[in-house]
């Protein structure tokens, strides 16, 4: 079931539908209406699944995602689904390095100013990204401070762009043409999730917390590729999609849990006696399910099996296919902070 399209929902891999918010962080929007669905699509969803809307924060620090079970009151808000014209950025002298954006950094309105803060950022988030594989460590710890900030950074923009299409495609015309497909993908994808949220317009609780290292769970990726041969990527996006790479960890409504989001019916037959809160052995099992299910030869019938919704296959396929372009697209993903999308606006839970 996706996290971030932003609400919390969508189906476990049994083709159950779950629509309701998970336990564990307070959001409180005003009176409860119906049942929330999918929340994060936990990302870009598009990213909403990451993905998807806009996002916004309130202090510069670099990583200070909630810890599981933590409560807050309020998480930060983000920008109005039809934001007032906002002043550009101003122009950085050549030959001057850009400073980092501040977490809740103004997104452009203007097709040209949105496309120009695009494709700085993702550059700058590029050379971040490449600095923290040379001289860090992405497996261990979180990312550093800049790819914290410039992912986030980007993912709001994107997520403005899922909101606004008639902006986007005028954007897309702006945009250097090594960047425009895949600003295309992750907008497109964040609109397919999003499409699977229905915005929460009560209080609800989430439990989060960071996501095990970057580099660790790419080793767990490739070990499940190796053994069922299901791509790596495919297997990376699925739980982008889910749990923003297990940032949430709150049960489902209908009882999926875990990493990926397993139906305990479903665990049952394919989680090989390992552990439903476990990584790396919800990893392996959701490679099983997909292999059982017709991957690699059908990733769209597999990802269907999983989710049964062509959006989110669609979704999937997109953000697997970036990855598989530019394997720092996979460090940006990873770098992307869970939203929900409420009545009142969009909410962030994780990060600065």
């Amino acid at each position: 079931m996706p996290a971030e399209p932003d609400a919390l929902g969508g189906r476990p891999p049994d083709g159950r539908t779950d629509r309701m918010p998970r336990t564990g962080r307070t959001l409180r929007t005003g009176r409860l209406r119906g049942r929330p669905l999918v929340a994060s699509l936990v990302g870009l969803a598009v990213a909403i699944s990451g993905c998807a809307a806009t996002s916004s924060a309130t202090s510069p620090s670099a990583a200070s995602p909630a810890a599981a079970g933590q409560t807050a009151t309020r998480p930060a808000a983000e920008q109005p689904a039809t934001p007032p014209a906002e002043q550009s950025a101003p122009q950085t002298p050549a030959g001057q390095v850009p400073a980092l954006p501040t977490p809740d950094a103004a997104i452009p309105t203007d097709p040209s100013q949105l496309a120009r803060s695009l494709t700085t950022t993702t550059a700058q988030l590029r050379r971040a990204v490449d600095e923290w594989v040379r001289d860090g460590d992405p497996g261990k710890g979180q990312p550093p401070e800049p790819v914290v900030l410039l992912a986030l950074h980007q993912q709001r923009i994107y997520r403005y762009l899922v909101r606004n299409p008639k902006v986007a495609s005028r954007t897309y015309t702006r945009l250097p043409k090594a960047l425009a497909g895949p600003a295309k993908d992750n907008v497109t994808a964040g609109r397919n999730l999003r499409s699977l949220v229905r915005p929460i317009s009560g209080a609800a609780k989430f439990r989060v917390q960071p996501p095990e290292p970057a580099d660790a769970l790419l080793g767990h990726f490739r070990r499940a590729e190796r053994r069922f041969g299901v791509e790596w990527e495919v297997l990376a996006a699925v739980m982008f999609v889910e749990t923003k790479f297990g940032r949430v960890r709150s049960p489902s409504h209908t009882g999926a849990k875990g990493p990926m989001q397993f139906m305990p019916g479903t665990w049952a037959a394919y989680g090989m006696g390992g552990d439903i809160q476990d990584t790396r052995d919800a990893l392996l099992a959701a490679a099983n399910y997909l292999h059982a299910s017709g991957a690699p030869r059908d990733y769209r019938r597999a990802l269907y099996a999983y989710n049964h919704s062509q959006a989110y296959v669609d979704a999937v396929l997109l953000h697997a296919r970036q990855i598989k372009q530019d394997i720092r697209n996979y460090y940006a993903y990873y770098s992307w902070q869970v939203f929900v999308v409420t009545t009142r606006g969009d909410r962030r839970l994780t990060g600065p």
